[in-house]
């Protein structure tokens, strides 16, 4: 009977150092040595109010088994506040034993300031990493050449007035500034092309005017242009002698269908006196006023009529041979 339970018990003994050199009970000695070993920043952009970064971080797979679930916590705290600017979670994704990888991540921060930026990398509900970098000095950065931090946000039109051949159409610009300063005063040239024979009917130099940080403004400036045409209405905006920004919109006079599986082509007439906008006794908006402007005479139709004259003269000539 003794020698039955010294066998017992050597029989669990060698169980368990089975299962112990199978694997199954040292978890321990299977955690990953994962650390951080480096970081890197560069500029991929730079505007007038902030700075777009990318954030790379370097991480080494020192040995034992990585988990599928290693993420890079990355948090950026306001230096003089404390308060936390943003934070990004990456996954790390495998890397093989003895080898580093570079994780990147993207932030923007505005260029005034300064930032401590803290690393957490953690497989599961363990932290492996931590790493700790303090930025400062982003407002020295030349600002990109065509960032000036006005966007053209959208156009509208309304018809004013038809005097003869020609329409007086009101223009309305949507200028918004994403940025986190008073916005300059730039110079912008809006032009109304007609589609086809891409002449320009009429131009009309104005200025943004400054705009608040984050904020959206409507700048109006009056086109006038032959009727029944349909026309591309470009917006450009220049700092000193460099074009920035341009947005353009349509404005159709003359507007077309198709008809037919055959792609016939038919003009819709359009009563431009029906569209007229009247002036309105009391507003309570805002108006623009536009600085100065340069306004090319429209009538480039009476041209396109002598080229159709010269056309139907050549035509019937030709028949008369």
């Amino acid at each position: 009977m003794l020698n039955n339970v010294k066998k017992y018990y050597v029989m669990m003994l060698l169980l368990a150092l089975a299962l112990f050199g199978s694997g199954c009970v040292r978890d321990f000695d299977e955690a990953s040595s994962l650390f951080i070993t480096d970081t890197e920043l560069s500029a991929d952009k730079v505007t007038t109010s902030f700075v777009n970064l990318n954030v790379t971080t370097y991480i080494l797979h020192e040995g034992g088994a990585q988990k599928n679930d290693t993420l890079l916590q990355l948090k950026v705290f306001d230096s003089n506040t404390g308060f936390l600017k943003l934070r990004e979670v990456s996954d790390v994704g495998p890397i093989k034993e003895g080898e580093t990888s570079p994780v990147s991540q993207s932030i923007r921060l505005p260029k005034e300031g300064r930032y401590r930026l803290e690393f957490f990398l953690s497989e599961g509900n363990k932290t492996k990493s931590t790493a700790e970098i303090y930025l400062s000095g982003l407002e020295s950065l030349k600002t990109d050449v065509q960032e000036i931090g006005i966007g053209i946000d959208g156009m509208d039109f309304l018809v004013k007035k038809v005097v003869g051949n020609n329409v007086v159409i009101e223009n309305d610009i949507y200028l918004t500034n994403s940025g986190s300063n008073v916005s300059e005063n730039y110079k912008m040239l809006v032009k109304a092309r007609e589609m086809d024979a891409r002449l320009i009917a009429n131009k009309v130099w104005t200025t943004t005017g400054t705009i608040g940080p984050e904020e959206t403004v409507i700048r109006s400036v009056n086109l006038t242009v032959p009727d029944n045409y349909n026309y591309v209405v470009e917006v450009i905006i220049w700092k000193d002698n460099t074009i920035v920004k341009r947005g353009e919109d349509y404005v159709q006079l003359n507007p077309q269908k198709v008809i037919d599986k055959n792609k016939t082509v038919e003009s819709k007439d359009v009563v431009t006196s029906d569209f007229i906008v009247e002036e309105p006794t009391t507003s309570g908006e805002p108006s623009y006023e536009v600085p100065y402007e340069e306004t090319g005479t429209p009538g480039f139709g009476s041209g396109l009529a002598i080229i159709s004259i010269i056309a139907s003269l050549i035509m019937f000539r030709r028949k008369s041979a």
